[in-house]
Protein backbone atom coordinates (compact mmCIF):
# COMPACT_ATOMS: atom_id res chain seq x y z
CA UNK A 1 0.00 0.00 0.00
CA UNK A 2 1.73 3.11 -1.72
CA UNK A 3 -0.16 6.41 0.31
CA UNK A 4 1.27 9.60 -1.54
CA UNK A 5 1.28 13.29 -0.56
CA UNK A 6 -2.51 13.55 -1.74
CA UNK A 7 -3.69 10.65 -0.53
CA UNK A 8 -2.05 12.12 2.85
CA UNK A 9 -3.69 15.20 2.71
CA UNK A 10 -6.84 14.09 2.01
CA UNK A 11 -6.96 11.95 5.46
CA UNK A 12 -5.45 14.81 7.05
CA UNK A 13 -8.48 16.87 6.05
CA UNK A 14 -10.70 13.93 7.31
CA UNK A 15 -9.48 13.82 10.77
CA UNK A 16 -9.29 17.03 11.18
CA UNK A 17 -13.07 17.01 10.62
CA UNK A 18 -13.58 14.38 12.86
CA UNK A 19 -12.05 15.57 15.53
CA UNK A 20 -11.74 19.41 15.27
CA UNK A 21 -8.07 21.15 15.73
CA UNK A 22 -8.26 21.39 19.43
CA UNK A 23 -8.91 18.31 19.97
CA UNK A 24 -6.16 16.96 17.85
CA UNK A 25 -3.66 19.34 19.73
CA UNK A 26 -4.72 18.11 22.90
CA UNK A 27 -4.18 14.42 22.50
CA UNK A 28 -0.77 15.67 20.41
CA UNK A 29 0.09 17.41 23.74
CA UNK A 30 -0.87 14.18 26.05
CA UNK A 31 1.40 12.51 23.52
CA UNK A 32 4.48 13.99 23.79
CA UNK A 33 3.69 14.27 27.74
CA UNK A 34 3.90 10.66 27.78
CA UNK A 35 6.93 9.96 25.56
CA UNK A 36 8.45 12.49 27.96
CA UNK A 37 7.67 11.15 30.97
CA UNK A 38 8.47 7.69 29.17
CA UNK A 39 11.94 8.82 28.30
CA UNK A 40 12.62 10.56 31.76
CA UNK A 41 11.72 7.05 33.34
CA UNK A 42 14.21 5.23 30.98
CA UNK A 43 17.07 7.59 32.14
CA UNK A 44 15.85 7.11 35.78
CA UNK A 45 16.73 3.31 35.50
CA UNK A 46 19.86 4.15 33.53
CA UNK A 47 21.06 6.67 36.16
CA UNK A 48 19.66 3.91 39.10
CA UNK A 49 22.04 1.01 37.27
CA UNK A 50 24.98 3.26 37.57
CA UNK A 51 24.50 3.77 41.93
CA UNK A 52 23.79 0.40 41.84
CA UNK A 53 27.47 -0.67 40.46
CA UNK A 54 29.05 1.94 41.94
CA UNK A 55 27.98 0.40 45.40
CA UNK A 56 28.82 -2.91 44.70
CA UNK A 57 32.73 -1.88 43.69
CA UNK A 58 34.63 -2.96 46.40
CA UNK A 59 36.34 -0.29 48.15
CA UNK A 60 40.23 0.73 47.50
CA UNK A 61 41.94 1.37 50.63
CA UNK A 62 44.68 4.08 50.03
CA UNK A 63 47.10 1.81 52.30
CA UNK A 64 49.43 0.37 50.12
CA UNK A 65 53.50 -0.32 51.22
Amino acid sequence: MNLGPTELIIILVIVIVLFGVGRISKIAGEMGSGIRAFKEGLRGDEEDDEVKKEESKPEETMDKP
